[in-house]
């Protein structure tokens, strides 16, 4: 599934990275098996009762509701996640990477009949592959996505960069750093821009500035990584 770039009110460019569909359909799957245990566990309880003379709204209520309203409550009050995306460290957000209002939440809970319930997830799973950004109908209509919080173990997370032959530092002052500081300053700089806290990065570019002693006139994100850049070409020469 592809990643792709937000651009923020305050200049911020944030990689968000799409859930696969393979996560999707294993989320959907907990989600699942979660569902039909609460029914058949409900079921049971019932069973010994005798809702079935005269109460049977109470059963239909009881047995019927909580699987109807699983996915809007569960997104709602858990920051876009159910039990399902918890498994698979994925999340509902926002195109523009912030956190959905309930209005959103409901206008992708109320096209789930169509994009799922209706079609057995077939309309879901094609909107989803040719969309980019891993949205369904629902998705689209909210202005919503799906994003994995898997870390992803690499390069990025190192000391290290993958710097160009032709490359040309700006800033010499990176030299006053240490090792721990340039990583310390990375790691606060991945996390800010995976999980879009703008305010992070922000106060970094600001905090770096001043440690350096220098002025910059890039976007902050692009003055943290040229810092990173930088500290890398200077110390690998």
């Amino acid at each position: 599934m592809d990643n792709f770039q937000i651009e923020t009110a305050q200049n911020i460019s944030i990689q968000q990275n799409v859930a696969g569909i393979g996560d999707r359909i294993l989320g959907f799957i907990v989600d699942g098996v979660i569902i039909v245990g609460y029914m058949i566990f409900a079921g049971l309880v019932l069973a010994g009762t005798n809702l079935d003379k005269g109460g049977e709204w109470m059963y239909y209520l009881i047995l019927g509701l909580p699987p109807f309203l699983y996915y809007l409550l569960w997104e709602t009050f858990w920051d876009g996640r159910t039990p399902g995306k918890a498994a698979l460290k994925t999340r509902v957000v926002k195109l523009d990477g912030t956190r959905p209002r309930f209005s959103n939440y409901l206008i992708r809970w109320l096209l789930r009949f169509v994009d799922i319930s209706l079609t057995s997830g077939g309309v879901a799973v094609v909107t989803i592959l040719l969309n980019g950004k891993g949205q369904r109908l629902g998705d689209l209509a909210a202005s919503t996505t799906v994003i994995s919080e898997k870390r992803n173990i690499g390069l990025s997370h190192t000391l290290a960069v993958d710097i160009p032959e032709n490359y040309q530092p700006k800033y010499p002052q990176v030299t006053v750093l240490s090792d721990m500081d340039i990583q310390t300053i990375k790691n606060l700089y991945l996390q800010a821009r995976r999980t879009g806290q703008h305010h992070v990065i922000l106060s970094l570019s600001k905090k770096v500035s001043d440690l350096m002693d220098v002025k910059f006139e890039e976007k902050p994100m692009v003055f943290v990584q040229r810092v990173i850049n930088d500290y890398n070409y200077y110390t690998q020469r």
